[in-house]
């Protein structure tokens, strides 16, 4: 497993914005770059469920919640993963987590908490 820490989460109005970031901080970087990496959110009473994704090509894909107000993007010098989201609304509140795939290996983050409330 590879460790994975988030940052970015917090408490916002509904229609603003977060940037959610992931960093693989002891990956070795020429293997990051092979990593599909995704974002995943679980609300309370919920099942887990995949937000966004983004793999070793810079291919993405979102769930259909989010389309068109969210935005996954890597930068694989530093290791990261970002998930940029706007136009917030309440039933965005969830948990977000990171995620990381390499062949078989999968890990992840900590999850950290998006609450979006007037």
């Amino acid at each position: 497993q590879v460790p994975l820490a988030e940052s970015g989460g917090g408490s916002v109005l509904p229609g603003g914005s977060l940037r959610l970031s992931c960093t693989a901080y002891r990956a070795i970087l020429s293997t990051y770059r092979t990593y599909d990496m995704a974002w995943y959110r679980q609300a309370p009473g919920k099942q887990r469920e995949l937000v966004a994704e983004i793999n070793s090509d810079f291919i993405t894909n979102y769930v259909d919640s989010v389309k068109g107000r969210f935005s996954i993007s890597r930068d694989n010098g530093k290791k990261k993963v970002f998930l940029q989201m706007n136009n917030l609304k309440p039933e965005d509140t969830a948990v977000y987590y990171c995620f990381a795939r390499t062949g078989q290996i999968t890990s992840w983050g900590q999850g950290t908490q998006v609450t979006v409330s007037s």
